[in-house]
């Protein structure tokens, strides 16, 4: 039996232009690049030259600190372009597709017959070991280091999030191989939520034997990998936990054992209030997005395009390319347009708030099954001010932290004061839903990045 762990904290945004359970066919324009940012604390090198020719899963890039760690190319073709910005920092490699794709062949794998460093060489050389993160410092770990447990959370629940339920559908068996690897280098946990037909198939699959399992019931961040954590084993300090907040990364895992080729391919929601037809695409990691934009919202409008959810996602535009741990591509009202008469005084029916200023809260009451949903705009709605200890983080935050504290202590550069309130355990999308609900407007995830940054180094 999986463990049921209740979460009281958080908070559920039902927003616009969640994809439906349609699958759409797109035809690609053969334009990939893979972006080492999308890979926090990695610092690329690039090991290909413009005009070379890869296979999909030859490496492009290798992280400069641990150059074991390769990083694949997500098809076969030419390098057009190695993109470079300010100080020459690699912006992305750039690949022109073949029309007929070559995969380098890794071999079949029987996992039941290998041990955890052999799981982690065939990792590395096929460029998908630096897909697994770890906590402390929530960045892409260190192959060298002997994490006390792996953590896999296979609970989407931010804002118009992809299911994972309907993305993993027919490649259970891929999960569960996936699943299997990973539990031959520690004790392995999966976070789910309630999906009793996901849970029943990895169940026929005997995923019991390799991982155990924890059902979070409750409000989103439930979902964030590193919730879970806190709640079944926290990190102290001197500890390391391997995590996989992407579970499609499991997939990816999964694919390069029972096949011998890395396959990156994902299931992808394009959703938000101004997509015409949300719904679901297939689509490879690196992929140009202006195939899948084209036609799917009204060009005239001012929109903002993000490069995952609203809550933890980048800008971006056609031009840019998808995220490696991208699972929505959403289209939300830039709002830069928005004309309200008085806005400040109105009722505000159509507005989401957290607080009861706006009397929207009338029209979701407690005992409501169906919310109202509301189509938010990418307006902060006003400025950076001084922050007040007003309990507002503690309200959306189920971890074992005192959330303001240990944000005042990053700001003030006091490394004992954030080691003592627990910045070990926390990584920036932890602070997400904080960062909405702030009346101080204050960005915290930069925040969090930043100071688990200058820990990790002072820690180096």
């Amino acid at each position: 039996m999986a463990n049921v762990i209740k979460l009281r904290k958080g908070l559920d945004i039902h927003l616009q232009g969640k994809a439906a359970e349609n699958l759409i066919k797109l035809k690609s324009n053969g334009k990939f690049a893979l972006v080492p940012d999308d890979f926090e604390g990695v610092t690329p090198k690039v090991v290909v030259k413009e005009g070379d020719k890869v296979k999909a899963g030859d490496a492009l890039f290798v992280n400069k600190q641990y150059p074991e760690v390769r990083f694949a190319s997500p098809v076969s073709g030419i390098v057009r372009e190695v993109v470079r910005g300010e100080r020459r920092k690699v912006l992305c490699i750039k690949v022109d597709s073949d029309s007929q794709q070559e995969y380098v062949d890794y071999g079949k794998k029987d996992v039941a017959k290998m041990d955890g460093q052999q799981v982690i060489d065939a990792l590395l050389e096929a460029g998908l070991f630096g897909y697994i993160n770890q906590l402390p410092y929530a960045v892409s770990t260190n192959p060298s280091v002997q994490p006390k447990a792996i953590f896999v959370s296979a609970l989407r629940d931010k804002p118009l999030s992809g299911d994972f339920q309907y993305e993993a559908k027919g490649q259970e068996q891929d999960f569960v191989t996936g699943i299997q690897a990973l539990s031959k280098i520690a004790k392995t946990y999966i976070g789910l939520g309630i999906q009793p037909d996901f849970q029943t198939e990895i169940r026929k699959l005997g995923i019991d034997k390799y991982a155990e399992l924890n059902i979070f019931d409750g409000p989103c961040p439930a979902g964030n990998v590193g919730v879970q954590v806190n709640h079944v084993n926290p990190v102290n300090k001197g500890e390391v936990v391997w995590t996989v907040g992407d579970p499609t990364v499991v997939l990816f895992i999964g694919r390069l054992f029972n096949t011998g080729k890395v396959n990156l391919t994902r299931r992808v929601a394009l959703c938000g209030s101004e997509v015409t037809s949300p719904a679901y695409v297939d689509m490879l990691v690196g992929e140009e997005l202006s195939t899948l934009l084209s036609n799917s919202y009204d060009a005239s409008k001012s929109v903002r395009i993000i490069n995952g959810n609203v809550l933890t996602g980048r800008p971006t535009t056609k031009e840019g390319f998808l995220g490696a741990h991208t699972s929505e591509i959403t289209v939300i009202p830039e709002g830069d347009d928005a004309d309200e008469v008085l806005g400040w005084i109105l009722p505000r029916f159509n507005q989401f708030s957290v607080s009861r200023s706006y009397f929207s809260w009338l029209q979701n009451p407690w005992f409501c099954s169906k919310k109202k949903q509301y189509a938010l705009d990418a307006r902060i709605k006003g400025g950076e001010r001084h922050m007040i200890m007003s309990g507002e983080y503690d309200k959306v935050l189920p971890m074992d932290i005192y959330g303001e504290y240990l944000i005042k202590a990053i700001i003030a550069g006091d490394i004992d004061r954030q080691e003592a309130l627990g910045i070990y355990e926390v990584s920036p999308e932890d602070f997400a839903l904080a960062e909405f609900v702030d009346s101080s407007k204050l960005e915290l995830q930069r925040i969090v990045r930043e100071g688990l940054n200058i820990l990790r180094k002072e820690n180096s």
